[in-house]
């Protein structure tokens, strides 16, 4: 399993805005988001989720994965 940088969505910024965090990919797609939350942040995902990642194109025409959707693990 290997470490990569994935994107979360910062809320109640009034504007789009994304954090660079470190994630543990799982499966294809799917990553767990390591490290800690900044103080007076707000993540739509937190450290410990398991997420799936889609590619987006930012603004300055890079592309990047960022977290799209919590995955939830069934026994």
């Amino acid at each position: 399993m290997s470490v990569t940088t994935i994107f979360v969505q910062l809320l109640n910024e009034g504007t789009d805005c994304w954090r660079p965090v470190n994630a543990q990919e799982h499966n294809e797609g799917i990553f767990e988001i390591l490290g800690i939350m900044p103080a007076g942040e707000e993540w739509e995902f937190v450290p410990g989720m398991r997420v799936r990642c889609w590619p987006k194109q930012f603004a300055d025409g890079s592309i990047a994965l960022v977290a799209h959707e919590l995955v939830v693990d069934h026994p």
